[in-house]
């Protein structure tokens, strides 16, 4: 079912979150701390120097569903955007995927099959995959747009170019959610694994709606500066 839920900076902080739970990992990696109380959203970004449309244009993106954007680009901090999906991607690398990991060893420690050391390196080759392309973000596309904001640079870049790798990484994942469910051995902790399963498929979905906001949200926002900087030097 779609969502149509639109949050302003009216609103209470704390309704996004009773509203849609998956809006909680948007509000941590934009630095925002719980313990709202009665707070606006207009004023718990403020407090923590958060630049309210841009939180608000992910906040609806995430909570539309991912059906729709009416977002002005020209409103969007691009400085603020990254420095969320750079927070994100250490949500995920350092925090989620380790969490899983060691739930995984755990719940596979007590058994002989040869699979269970198949699943450890297929998540550990999933993670890698995740690794190596949110890498390549940090060092390559979230630098330049950084160096673009900042004046450094004007030439313009091919932003839609990077996210082509985002099938890739779920493809891997595909793959290791059929070998869990498939080819499990029956001498293992059976709730620790349900439980390092049910992180993955959550970790599967918090990451394809990363890859959205990625694609549909940062990338036209970039395109839009783009020409802008384009448009001034002429």
């Amino acid at each position: 079912m779609e969502k149509t839920m639109t949050y302003s900076a009216d609103d209470k902080m704390a309704l996004l979150i009773s509203g849609d739970e998956a809006l909680l990992q948007v509000i941590s990696c934009f630095g925002l701390s719980l313990g709202f109380g009665n707070r606006t959203v207009q004023e718990v970004c403020g407090e923590a120097g958060v630049d309210c449309p841009t939180f608000l244009a992910v906040v609806n993106f995430v909570a539309d569903g991912f059906s729709r954007i009416d977002t002005n680009y020209e409103q969007i901090s691009l400085t603020h955007l990254v420095n969320y999906l750079r927070q994100a991607h250490i949500y995920f690398l350092k925090y989620l995927l380790p969490d899983i990991r060691v739930k995984l060893e755990k719940a596979l420690a007590s058994s002989a099959n040869k699979v269970a050391l198949l699943i450890l390196r297929s998540f550990d080759e999933y993670t890698e995959e995740v690794f190596i392309h949110m890498d390549y973000e940090d060092r390559k596309v979230f630098t330049y747009v950084e160096d673009l904001v900042s004046g450094k640079i004007t030439a313009p870049y091919k932003i839609s170019t990077y996210s082509k790798h985002h099938d890739l990484v779920s493809d891997r994942l595909t793959e290791l959610k059929s070998l869990l469910v498939k080819y499990t051995p029956n001498d293992v902790d059976r709730y620790l694994l349900t439980t390092a399963l049910l992180d993955i498929y959550a970790c599967e979905k918090g990451l394809e709606w990363h890859c959205k906001i990625e694609d549909y949200l940062f990338s036209p926002a970039v395109l839009n500066y783009e020409k802008r900087v384009s448009n001034n030097e002429d």
